[in-house]
Parts: structure tokens; C-alpha cells; sequence
């Protein structure tokens, strides 16, 4: 019994990490959650790619995994952007609203297989985008609601473009090794000031590349 328990946990050992990735969330409920807010958005990123790189190299890949990552990551996401919409007045919350069902789309027709996948951009860019808004906003001190609510907008649409946006930075890497990189690049925005404005300028960059080549190309065809 103990070796069949011993089984399970290692078949589920990427979902236990999708799932723990999500669980310390609730602490954006407690008073002053809100202080939380930046290190939950780090760790859920890592959380996140953890996972799929473990279903990776232990070969544990499974349609249950992948669906399951996908709830979470509208679970999180979408707690992620409602707090943050709420926190910055009544326009950027109304926002937010557009931007959490723009997740939940995306996410629940990522869940049927017959829907192609691998176009437009994911819900965890637009976390990134608001992480180094927020930043950006401590670091400078101005008011980060009209550039917050130019993110949800934008990411809304480019969420759901029926095209790839291959050129964005977390879109190029394809090993563990560069995942792990692109998640040292965050955990360094934000411990490392001085390196925030760099890492900002070239997600956002690669971000805008992408998107304005799509509508580029759409309309030369």
C-alpha cells in the first residue's frame, strides 16, 4: 500500500507543484494581503514553469496536467488582476474586469483540444507586464493606474490574436535552462532596482515587437 501511495505521489509530482503554485494565493485575503501581492506574483511564475518542466524530464505529461495547470493559472491570474484593479480605483478596476474575462476566454478554449494552441499571448504575460508596472511605479513614484490600464487592454487583445507571437522573451526560451533564466530576470527586478529599468524595456519590447509585427503582417496580407 505504501509503494502504491509512493506511485501516486510521484505520477502527480508536477500537479502537486501546479497546485502548491496557487494555494499561498489566499494569503491576498488577509489584511494588508496587498503587501504580498509582488512576491506571490514571482513565486506563481515559478510555480508555473516548475511545473512543466518536471512533467518534462520525469516524462509525466498528461491531458489532466495540462488542464489542470490551465485552471490554476485562471485561478491565479485572474486573483492576480482583480486585486491589483481594485486596488487602484474605480476606471482600473472596471478594466480589470475586461482583462478577467479576457483570462477566462482564453483559458477555457485552451481546454478544448479541437482549438489550435500556441496563439497569442499567455495570461502570464500580462502578469509580468502589471509585476513590472507595479515596480516601475514604486521605483519612479508616479500613479501606475492609466499604464495598468493600458496593459489589461492590451494584453485582452493580444490575448486573443489567432496568430503567434513568438518574439516575446518568456516565447523564446524553449529549454529548463532559459526558463530558469527568465525567472532569474524577474527575481532580479525586483530585489535589484538598478536592474529593473534593463529587464522592464526588454520584456515590454519584445512584447510590442511581437504585437505590432502581427498586425503589420496582417495587413500586408
Amino acid at each position: 500500500m505504501a509503494k502504491n501511495f509512493g506511485k501516486m505521489i510521484y505520477r502527480n509530482i508536477p500537479n502537486i507543484v501546479t497546485i502548491l503554485g496557487v494555494l499561498p494565493l489566499a494569503l491576498l485575503f488577509s489584511e494588508h494581503g496587498y503587501r504580498y501581492l509582488i512576491p506571490l506574483i514571482v513565486y506563481n511564475n515559478i510555480m508555473d514553469d516548475l511545473d512543466g518542466i518536471l512533467a518534462a524530464k520525469l516524462k509525466l505529461k498528461s491531458d489532466f496536467g495540462a488542464n489542470l495547470d490551465n485552471v490554476c493559472d485562471a485561478v491565479s491570474h485572474t486573483l492576480f488582476v482583480m486585486a491589483i484593479g481594485m486596488h487602484y480605483g474605480l476606471a482600473c478596476g472596471l478594466i480589470s474586469a475586461v482583462a478577467i474575462a479576457a483570462i477566462l476566454i482564453r483559458v477555457v478554449s485552451r481546454l478544448d483540444p479541437a482549438n489550435e494552441k500556441g496563439t497569442g499571448s499567455l495570461t502570464n504575460e500580462l502578469i509580468r507586464h502589471v509585476f513590472f508596472a507595479l515596480l516601475l511605479a514604486d521605483m519612479f513614484s508616479f500613479n501606475p493606474a492609466l499604464p495598468l490600464i493600458a496593459i489589461f487592454l492590451l494584453n485582452t487583445v493580444s490575448m486573443h490574436i489567432p496568430y503567434p507571437m513568438p518574439y516575446m522573451i518568456r516565447s523564446q526560451a524553449k529549454t529548463a535552462t532559459l526558463v530558469g533564466i527568465v525567472n532569474i530576470l524577474l527575481i532580479s527586478a525586483w530585489l535589484f532596482p538598478y536592474f529593473l529599468p534593463i529587464i522592464a524595456g526588454c520584456f515590454f519590447s519584445a512584447y510590442l515587437y511581437s504585437f505590432v509585427k502581427i498586425f503589420l503582417g496582417s495587413y500586408q496580407k
